[in-house]
């Protein structure tokens, strides 16, 4: 008898202390995610130097980012980088279809934990295949773009126009005046001739160094780019017009006629006056005329 009730009151300590034990580290448990939930929500991410990380800090100068967005004409919109957020709390809303794409983990973590409406990609965008965002409709691409990787993201963006009808955001100054350079200029080069052939580009405004964390040593400039209604090189073409404008600007100080002679091209044009031209001479629609010409030239031969 006393056996059996010895044997029963241990039974019964044992389920007391393992449901009190399970109910202690259910509630630890919740706690925990508790304070993860808080502390997300709290904390502050470390620009990375190795991610070309400037986060931007003055909500007005996101705001005029924002509205650029705003009176752009898609539905759809991407946005590169959005570090903390800063420009994204003024991109959520009623007027498109956000998603976000972010490299750094740690940002990721914070924008899905702070902005939990929002898709946030974890990728890199220089890697990222187009043409699986929005179920192959068109988007507008938005951001504070990476200084060290912002020619990249334009070029990527070039390859793609036929999805992007508009683009805007900040790059470093010099960058973002190269890509609406006009012909004649020390900025006029590769990346102004190659984007002037699909876009047109505007120089919106410039922001200073104080406007970020860490400080740049440089000043930043907010441009928009809008596809034109009629691009001025045909899509079959433009490799060929690329590999004549990389080559002419490659040897930018000297003549198109020696600049080109590398891509052994038919010289049936030799005697054309545009060949005693330097390359910052031309604009984009030169290179695409010339590039016409040098193909139906090589064909003869």
């Amino acid at each position: 008898m006393v056996s059996k009730f010895l044997f029963s009151y241990c039974l019964f300590i044992v389920d007391y202390y393992y449901i009190q034990g399970t109910y202690i580290i259910y509630n630890l448990l919740y706690f925990y995610q508790l304070l993860e939930s808080i502390f997300a929500q709290m904390s502050f991410v470390r620009p990375k130097k190795s991610l070309g990380q400037h986060f931007l800090t003055n909500k007005s100068v996101a705001q005029r980012i924002a509205a650029l967005a705003h009176n752009s004409p898609c539905k759809n919109l991407l946005e590169v980088g959005p570090g903390m957020g800063i420009l994204t709390n003024f991109l959520i809303s009623d007027s498109f279809y956000l998603k976000a794409i972010e490299l750094d983990r740690e940002s990721v973590q914070y924008l899905r934990a702070n902005f939990r409406e929002l898709t946030v990609i974890e990728g890199d965008f220089l890697k990222f295949d187009f043409n699986t965002l929005f179920e192959g409709e068109e988007y507008g691409i938005i951001g504070n773009y990476p200084y060290n990787i912002s020619t990249q993201i334009v070029f990527k963006i070039i390859e793609h126009q036929h999805l992007i009808p508009w683009m805007g955001g900040m790059f470093q100054r010099e960058v973002a005046l190269r890509i609406g350079a006009k012909p004649g200029g020390k900025d006029y080069g590769i990346l102004s001739v190659l984007t002037q052939l699909f876009y047109r580009v505007t120089y919106e405004f410039t922001v200073e160094p104080g406007n970020f964390n860490p400080v740049p040593k440089v000043r930043s400039g907010v441009i928009t780019l809008q596809r034109l209604e009629t691009p001025l090189c045909p899509e079959g073409l433009f490799p060929r017009v690329r590999e004549i404008v990389k080559a002419a600007f490659n040897q930018r100080r000297k003549t198109l006629r020696n600049a080109l002679k590398m891509l052994n091209y038919s010289m049936e044009l030799g005697e054309n006056p545009i060949f005693e031209r330097r390359a910052e001479q031309l604009s984009p629609e030169d290179f695409v005329k010339l590039t016409k010409a040098l193909s139906i030239a090589n064909q003869k031969t």
